[in-house]
């Protein structure tokens, strides 16, 4: 295929195994181990099943590593996933993988976050965001723009910013902010042994029958709770593959890669056990289930032993954790549509890099566009939880393109191989087909929305597939 080369300017591999390593921890540690060990408890009920479906989601997302290290070490190239399915199944899977990607889940997920930031915000400042400026309704929904708005559009521009600097930079400022990240994790934790009051009987009790707001009763027990429990931990641990969409710019990268996917998820599975643990030697099992949903299980397990202070620590960390979530995901989701416009396949423009800092500032603002967008329309929750479902489907694809490649591309040189190949890729699989079948089975709504936002993105593709034919014409 013929590929855009409007310059010689080229991306530079200027992010380290420091960097790298921070990418994976700091785009998976976001709000999730601060929110949704209070879910999983009323899914699964005890504390040792809360633990097991903590180590089961993160066994399951470590093979999942184990697997696209190889498949990064192998093709280092911007896009990750895109470009392994790309040259797997060939271009279409590859577009609509890049179409549910940038359209629907990467700017639904930063507007999610770049809202929850002014939320966090307005928390921490005794709701000094909460002004309405206009509200107006539109097919049913309410649209609000105020202060709230028009910090979640500034976080949105900051990020942004930062990101059209060097790569280099925004891998500098990726690190710090994912040191800030593991000791915010590590000081709840800490703090919960060493200042709380705590008891290891908790851990023999269950809270199968607390309250547990806004939790459905059909997801509470058996394999049906196990299976909503799995799902939450799993969204704690997303985002560990996104490091491949920058494999084009990663220092020695068939090195680098392996080793930072696989060190990164290690410890981030080490991290949320730890404070998993922590959380249930404060709490009893049913004080976590009957825990507000407004509120988050570490504002509580902190306010045992910091009292009200917890509270605007607590807004204050989360803010923070946020921000650098927001930062990785826009460093690494505008290589996305790049990669596509290299392909003849999206906006040309937006395959050209920057004379002076060789990033993708095109992509970059136009992502910025779509996500500010979608956190003014509020759309961005039914969009993420929609995408979910179908972009497990692509995670699956994904991981399956091992054994394709093993066996249509025997020549290619394989820095890193799969650790347990091919059991551990096949174990992915299974399990991810798991999780899919529950899902369409629980969720059959939010399911099938999924397969047609995949399938929205077949008459995008014929078009710009026309367009390439035209160019090359």
């Amino acid at each position: 295929m013929s590929k855009l080369s409007p310059s010689n300017i080229t991306l530079i591999r200027g992010l380290g195994l420091i960097a790298a390593i921070s990418i994976v921890i700091g785009n998976v540690i976001g709000t999730g181990v601060f929110l949704k060990t209070r879910v999983m408890t009323c899914n699964v009920g005890s504390p040792g099943k809360v633990l097991l479906v903590w180590v089961a989601a993160g066994v399951l997302s470590l093979a999942g590593a184990l697997t696209y290290a190889e498949l990064a070490a192998m093709m280092p190239r911007a896009g990750g996933e895109y470009v392994f399915l790309r040259e797997a199944y060939g271009p279409r899977w590859g577009f609509l993988y890049g179409w549910m990607q940038f359209f629907v889940a990467r700017a639904g997920g930063l507007a999610a976050m770049s809202v929850a930031f002014a939320i966090f915000l307005n928390a921490l400042t005794g709701g000094a965001l909460n002004t309405v400026f206009y509200t107006s309704a539109l097919f049913g929904y309410k649209f609000s723009f105020g202060y709230l708005q028009i910090v979640a559009l500034g976080v949105i521009a900051i990020v942004t910013l930062i990101n059209c600097a060097t790569v280099i930079v925004s891998g500098n400022i990726a690190a710090l902010l994912t040191a800030l990240k593991i000791c915010l994790v590590l000081a709840v934790g800490v703090g919960a042994f060493v200042f709380a009051d705590g008891d290891w009987m908790h851990f023999a009790l269950t809270g199968a029958s607390s309250g547990c707001a806004d939790v459905n009763a059909a997801a509470r027990g058996g394999m049906a709770g196990f299976g909503a429990a799995m799902l939450g931990a799993l969204w704690a641990y997303n985002g560990w593959n996104d490091l491949t969409l920058v494999a084009g710019e990663v220092k020695n990268p068939q090195r680098n890669i392996p080793l930072a996917l696989i060190g990164g998820m290690t410890v981030v599975g080490a991290l949320y056990i730890f404070i998993n643990i922590a959380y249930f030697y404060v709490l009893t099992p049913a004080e976590i289930a009957d825990i507000s949903p407004d509120s988050s299980i570490a504002t509580v397990v902190v306010g045992r032993f910091l009292g009200p202070l917890a509270v605007s620590l607590i807004a204050a960390a989360l803010l923070g954790s946020t921000f650098g979530t927001l930062h990785v995901g826009v460093l690494t989701g505008a290589r996305v549509p790049y990669a596509m416009a290299r392909d003849r396949l999206f906006f040309q423009n937006l395959a050209r890099l920057s004379k002076r800092t060789h990033v993708p500032v095109g992509a970059l603002l136009m992502q910025a566009l779509w996500a500010g967008a979608l956190a003014l329309s509020g759309s961005f929750d039914a969009l993420s939880n929609y995408s979910i479902f179908a972009l497990w489907i692509f995670y699956a694809l994904t991981t399956a393109t091992v054994f394709v490649f093993r066996k249509q591309r025997p020549e290619l040189e394989r820095p890193y191989r799969t650790w347990g190949y091919p059991v551990v890729p096949a174990l992915f699989l299974l399990a991810a087909g798991w999780l899919l079948g529950m899902t369409l089975y629980t969720s059959p709504v939010q399911s099938v929305t999924g397969l047609i936002l995949i399938a929205l993105g077949l008459p995008v593709y014929w078009y710009w597939s026309r367009q390439q034919t035209k160019d090359e014409g």
